[in-house]
């Protein structure tokens, strides 16, 4: 096996065994005993587990970025918008099982940054400007548009980790009630919201 080899392999095992048994769950032993290797040859290769999980999360980051970004930039209606973000968590979960329940796992304290949420406060940011050009259109206040792009995304990001172990009903489903909440409930928007008060007894 060639060093790349090598190392792809390593990524591998790790990433099921954090995965399965979160970052302080996974020593170095358990993953060279996996990868039938010896643990001075995991040292090698990554310095120790805390260089193995920062390869593993940023590698995922970048692959869960990418598709929601995508999802993002490629314009049309907003309720589009919507239904593509919805559906690229959705399918990142499907086919990256391990790499999401490593995402949503608490990070070490070794791992600043790169976590998902930090992920999620990214792809919030970038939603904020999509709604606050759909609020001015609307006549809506767009100084609100980064609460409801918080919201928006933490809707659809708590909903991806419960469907993560529920998996019921299917993925396309899931998104259209996402988006039946998300969407009917923006196209409604009263522009100055209020509480229902209780009546004074």
């Amino acid at each position: 096996m060639t060093g790349t080899q090598r190392r792809e392999q390593l990524l591998d095992v790790s990433r099921q065994l954090f995965a399965e048994k979160g970052f302080e769950g996974t020593s170095v032993e358990e993953i060279a005993a996996r990868a039938q290797v010896s643990k001075p040859v995991v040292y090698e290769h990554f310095g120790g587990k805390e260089g193995m999980y920062a390869v593993v999360v940023d590698r995922e980051i970048q692959a869960l970025t990418g598709s929601l970004t995508s999802a993002l930039e490629a314009g049309g209606h907003p309720q589009q918008l919507v239904e593509r973000t919805a559906l690229a968590l959705l399918t990142y979960i499907e086919t990256s099982t391990d790499g999401f329940r490593i995402l949503v796992r608490d990070s070490p304290v070794t791992q600043s940054a790169g976590t998902f949420s930090s992920l999620i406060g990214d792809v919030a940011m970038q939603v904020e400007h999509l709604l606050a050009a759909q609020f001015t259109k609307r006549g809506l206040d767009p100084r609100v548009a980064p609460l409801y792009a918080q919201m928006l995304v933490g809707m659809v990001a708590l909903t991806g980790q419960y469907w993560l172990d529920a998996r019921k009903p299917d993925k396309d489903e899931v998104a259209a009630h996402l988006v039946n909440l998300a969407w009917h409930g923006l196209a409604d928007l009263q522009r100055k919201p209020t509480l229902l008060q209780q009546d004074p007894a």
